[in-house]
């Protein structure tokens, strides 16, 4: 399938804020972005640089702003993707038709559009070392093709798998967590690919 064509059944699917994103899709098109489909969903970018996309999850749907930190938020819509991990990416999350405001997202989508060609934006830090946990590397240590799977991945990826189980308060979580990522490492999924 071709991307326009996976752009058209992203917009299309049935699916109960379908009306939200058509809306938000409508105020992208007067925008000078170039509508693109990245990690599934449709990205608007400037000179080959992500700006903003358009998500839809069961509860929500909005607009991620990539280098939203930078946006000046006077409505203060605003949330970080993901506290105490994401520095630059911002939501603004919709959970009717009916509370979009054609005049002040559009004004926004242009904020981030004006930033992106000023340059503003978040670097991402280049991590190398990553700490893997005490139950991770026994794991790697008894099954060599799980430690060769692992060393494929990234370091970002590779940390993020990391993470995922060292987070965790209980022992218990930590099992869980690590019977959920033994067979995506094996397989070569990472963690978030699914979002990517």
């Amino acid at each position: 399938m071709e991307k326009s064509e996976k752009l058209e059944a992203y917009y299309q699917d049935e699916h109960t804020f379908k009306q939200g994103l058509a809306q938000l899709r409508k105020l992208a098109e007067k925008t000078e972005a170039q509508e693109d489909l990245k990690w599934r969903i449709p990205v608007y970018t400037i000179d080959g640089k992500n700006v903003f996309g358009i998500c839809k999850f069961k509860h929500h749907f909005g607009v991620w702003f990539f280098n939203g930190v930078f946006l000046k938020d006077p409505k203060k819509v605003l949330e970080n993707a993901q506290e105490g991990k994401t520095k630059g990416m911002r939501h603004w999350k919709f959970q009717s038709l009916e509370e979009i405001d054609e005049k002040e997202v559009l004004a926004y989508m242009n904020e981030a559009l004006d930033n992106q060609k000023k340059g503003l934006e978040v670097k991402a830090e280049k991590t190398t070392e990553v700490t893997i946990p005490e139950l991770l590397q026994t794991e790697l240590a008894k099954n060599t093709t799980l430690k060769t799977a692992f060393a494929t991945f990234t370091p970002y990826k590779q940390k993020e798998f990391c993470e995922y189980i060292a987070e965790a308060k209980q022992e218990a979580t930590k099992l869980r967590r690590l019977d959920k990522i033994l067979p995506m490492i094996e397989k070569g999924i990472g963690l978030n690919d699914g979002y990517r």
